[in-house]
């Protein structure tokens, strides 16, 4: 029986102030929170996570869970509420509940801790839920640099790869047109050199055309009286 009234008790505990549920509210994603502390957890973000399972929730819905309103307000009644003292942390050195929070050291202590010298002219809050949700924001702040970071690296390979590519167009590009232009400088020689060629041989032919003349004249002289007409 005591088991089941702790199990109960629990899920009446807010995940935030670790208190029981102060105007209760329910989320998209089915998870309970205090309307103060959800309001202060999404503070100032842009995108709105559940706390517990992350879940992102675009509309930021909040409905007043009243059964579990009525739940707490009969638990606090009844005094059914032993996990509550039980999650409060204690100082190890001096056993007093750790209600304070040191700014500076960004610690948990005792109010015979913030009267020491060491925190004597330290910043410090009452409420250990502050304290929790501060821890929260400055967490999700870490979570929201990370993913700055990891977007900026991205979009700068992504700008180096289009660098890259536009570099490598240019430089098919021009390997393309210097060959080209080779290409025509060695076709327009081979027309010159055919040009040469052809007419070398047009040259040869008639030269040997005109060499053939005479002796083929001269083989017409076959006797002496025929040399005598033809002189």
């Amino acid at each position: 029986m005591a088991s089941r009234l702790q199990s109960l008790t629990e899920e009446l505990i807010c995940p935030i102030c670790l208190d029981l549920f102060t105007d209760p509210v329910n989320l998209d994603c089915g998870h309970n929170f205090c309307r103060y502390c959800i309001s202060q957890s999404w503070e100032n973000k842009e995108s709105k996570a559940c706390p517990e399972c992350r879940t992102v929730l675009p509309n930021s819905n909040m409905r007043a869970n009243w059964a579990l309103a009525r739940m707490v307000e009969k638990t606090r009644k009844l005094s059914l509420a032993p996990v509550e003292t039980k999650r409060r942390l204690h100082c190890e050195e001096h056993q007093e509940e750790l209600k304070l929070f040191c700014e500076t050291d960004k610690k948990l202590m005792c109010v015979i801790c913030r009267d020491a010298r060491e925190h004597r002219h330290h910043s410090t809050r009452l409420s250990i839920g502050r304290s929790l949700i501060y821890f929260s924001v400055c967490l999700n702040k870490i979570f929201l640099t990370a993913d700055s970071l990891e977007n900026h690296i991205t979009a700068e390979f992504a700008k180096m790869h289009q660098s890259l590519t536009v570099r490598e167009q240019r430089v098919i590009r021009e390997l393309r047109q210097r060959e080209e232009e080779i290409l025509h400088r060695m076709e327009k020689n081979l027309r010159e050199i055919q040009s040469n060629l052809a007419s070398v041989q047009q040259k040869l032919r008639v030269t040997e055309t005109d060499g053939k003349r005479p002796e083929s004249h001269s083989l017409t002289v076959k006797q002496p009286s025929d040399f005598i007409d033809y002189l």
